[in-house]
């Protein structure tokens, strides 16, 4: 039996992500192979992401491994992953997941500070938005890089925090110390490592149908039609949260926010989950509907005037 290529970037972050799928196959008495590849957005440090184009930043090379047969599959963060695939690509399965929300690093000196007179490194359009939400007049500084990456970069430079998932240091097992932020919704889908195949692969779609965590699938297909049904290809600060709960209920908070964190126009619903409606779209037209329509189109002419 030949070993199923795992095509990877090569972050900390990533090779762990990519480990722990092979961690299941091996499991299943698979062989495993990880390829690293080297994504567009990680060889680009200084831009922001925004600047970027940036759907399908950290994917399109993996995606071209794919097509290119050069790897079996590609292991993603599911919230890098474009609302449209490329033709041929599917998501065909996604592991549970673990820890979804925004965490706040701050340095030492900065550990008295107050949250609304930090000054804040992120180049995330929603973690800027939902923070400018609360406190109206924080200062933001760009950073990119990996985790070890912008670790590093706090301490170097004059801003006195950062943001991350917790996913990302937990993961890693870093001795961090974070604060949880409960006003921030995390981006949809964060906090879960997603399988991408070849549509005609059958073969490991049927492996992965054993791998794939149903629950954890439910909620991210809400998250992401929510998301495509707002954003239309266009980059902004939105925020989308699904979890069940024991009665098979779907708790959904839904949020989209100005690029100033001013005009926020959001969701927090209870209901009762079906195969059958597309709930994410649902509650995205209810934003819509409310003002969502004209919010995001300031914000695609502020993007790109």
């Amino acid at each position: 039996m030949k070993s199923i290529k795992i095509g990877t970037r090569n972050s900390p972050l990533a090779l762990w992500q990519a480990r722990e799928v092979a961690r299941h196959l091996q499991n299943r008495n698979f062989l495993t192979d990880l390829t690293p590849v080297i994504s567009s957005g990680d060889k680009d440090l200084t831009q922001p992401l925004y600047a970027m184009g940036i759907t399908g930043i950290f994917t399109k090379d993996l995606d071209t491994a794919l097509l290119n047969n050069e790897v079996d599959i590609a292991v993603h963060s599911l919230k890098d992953i474009p609302t449209q695939l490329p033709e041929n690509i599917e998501i065909i399965a996604v592991l549970k997941r673990d820890f979804p929300q925004d965490v706040l690093v701050r340095k030492e000196d900065a550990a008295s500070l107050d949250l609304k007179d930090l000054k804040i490194a992120t180049s995330s359009l929603r973690r800027r938005a939902f923070w400018l939400k609360e406190f109206p007049y924080a200062e933001f500084s760009d950073i990119r890089g990996n985790v070890q990456t912008r670790l590093r970069k706090l301490e170097e430079n004059s801003f006195d925090a950062t943001l991350f998932s917790m996913a990302a240091i937990e993961r890693m097992g870093l001795d961090v110390h974070f604060e949880l932020l409960p006003m921030m919704i995390p981006a949809p889908a964060q906090g879960v490592v997603a399988i991408c195949g070849r549509s005609n692969d059958e073969n490991l779609k049927e492996i992965f149908k054993d791998i794939n965590d149903r629950e954890t699938q439910i909620c991210i297909e809400i998250e992401r039609n929510f998301l495509r049904t707002l954003e239309g290809g266009c980059t902004a600060p939105i925020g989308a949260f699904a979890e069940i709960n024991d009665k098979n209920e779907i708790r959904f908070q839904g949020r989209l926010c100005s690029l100033d964190g001013k005009n926020c126009i959001e969701t927090d619903e209870i209901f009762e989950w079906n195969e059958y409606e597309n709930f994410g779209e649902k509650m995205a037209l209810k934003i819509i509907e409310n003002g969502g329509k004209e919010l995001m189109e300031e914000i695609k002419i502020q993007l790109h005037p």
